[in-house]
């Protein structure tokens, strides 16, 4: 049995019309883990709005590629709440997301995620908690097929300053394809680079990442054993309101077990992203 694994250009139109009407609603009326981007336009019930627009040279997920190794084209909208009553910075939160996804079995289609929860502050802010909600759909895809799935997740981060640390654990009851409980569990450490000073206006930071998927009934998932592992490195440059990323990434499968591809193997990648 050859496995297909869950590898999402976008050559259908109409999903070309889909995100870039989301990116157009992103501007006129006000993004696996982050914070909504900074307040930038008033949104009912005293809460704020923001948004966020990526072009990548894939999209990639846990370590392998969404798009068969092609662009993605990315749009984010981000609702943030008015403070809570609490000791402490509380907020909710929701959000939209989209991009584009090229799976082998089902061609070029479009992935969203609608997300929702909590998040607080603590320690003059340097603790971050979020305990969210995360729906994937792939609209356009027959329902039959089970890709639609839910995750909980929950992100722990401090900074101390010289370096932020944060942890993220996603649970669902049935993941991607029908293919059971799964547990992703992955580890982050970023580092600021003040010394690189080039201007007031650019700033750079390194990051790395490590992570660890285990699926129950992982060939219905698509890898070839119940678990494996993926990790990253990159350097994102923030210059003159835009946020350039080029990144490494791998993960533990090797070729045979992601269809003979390297859609699973190690490769670079770049992004640029603006929040609005």
């Amino acid at each position: 049995m050859e496995l297909q694994p869950r590898l999402p250009y976008l050559h259908g139109v109409k999903w070309v019309w889909i995100l870039l009407f989301l990116c157009l609603v992103a501007e006129t009326a006000f993004a696996d883990d982050q914070d909504p981007g900074p307040e930038r336009w008033h949104a009912p019930f005293g809460g704020t709005f923001s948004a966020n627009f990526t072009l990548a040279s894939e999209y990639t997920s846990s370590g392998i590629s969404q798009t068969q190794l092609k662009p993605a084209f990315q749009a984010g909208l981000d609702y943030k709440s008015p403070l809570l009553p609490a000791p402490f910075p509380l907020w909710l939160y929701a959000s939209v997301w989209g991009s584009n996804v090229d799976f082998p079995t089902t061609g070029s289609a479009v992935e969203i995620q609608l997300l929702g929860g909590v998040r607080f502050r603590a320690y003059g802010d340097r603790l971050g908690v979020d305990l969210g909600y995360i729906h994937h759909a792939y609209p356009g895809i027959p329902a039959s097929l089970s890709y639609d799935y839910d995750e909980i997740s929950l992100n722990v981060g401090y900074d101390f300053g010289v370096a932020s640390l944060a942890g993220r654990l996603r649970y669902s009851p049935d993941s991607y394809g029908n293919s059971g409980p799964s547990w992703n569990k992955r580890a982050s450490l970023a580092v600021p680079l003040p010394f690189l000073k080039v201007s007031e206006d650019i700033a750079f930071k390194l990051y790395g990442t490590l992570g660890n998927i285990w699926v129950d009934r992982y060939l219905e998932f698509g890898i070839p054993s119940a678990d494996y592992w993926y990790w990253q490195v990159g350097l994102v440059t923030s210059a003159y309101g835009l946020d350039f990323t080029t990144a490494f990434t791998d993960t533990s499968i090797e070729p045979s077990g992601c269809a003979h591809t390297r859609y699973c193997a190690a490769r670079f990648f770049v992004s640029v992203t603006k929040v609005f």
